[in-house]
């Protein structure tokens, strides 16, 4: 009786993993955020051209809130996180932004990524 709870729990688990490997593996390379004046990260507000459009769906239109600026933000691998907010990574974060990108810029040895998150 233990061994097929063991077994089923097991199934379970992998199933959860395999779903999450296959989400990951989907997540986009970079996502659009917003940057304050201070640096401070604010959210974008960000739809998908939808079906029925020449234009590719996984595309998307996005808008920052009043004054920030649009920057394109690399996403953090499985396993990564990003760096903790603090002024100091705020400033240094603005600095980094070249081209409305932050492909490429690093902070104390590891990337500026973002948590990638799944937009409806």
């Amino acid at each position: 009786m233990k061994l097929s709870r063991l077994f089923a729990a097991g199934v379970v688990a992998l199933a959860a993993s395999a779903s999450t490997a296959a989400w990951a593996a989907d997540a986009p390379k970079t996502m659009t955020i917003c940057l304050s004046s201070g640096g401070q990260q604010r959210p974008a507000t960000c739809h998908g051209y939808g079906g029925g459009s020449r234009l590719a769906s996984q595309d998307e239109i996005c808008t920052c809130p009043g004054a920030s600026q649009m920057v394109k933000a690399p996403t953090c691998a499985p396993g990564e996180v990003p760096p903790a907010e603090s002024a100091a990574y705020e400033q240094a974060r603005l600095k980094a932004v070249t081209q409305g990108s932050l492909v490429g810029a690093t902070w104390q040895g590891k990337p500026m990524c973002v948590n990638p998150t799944h937009r409806p």
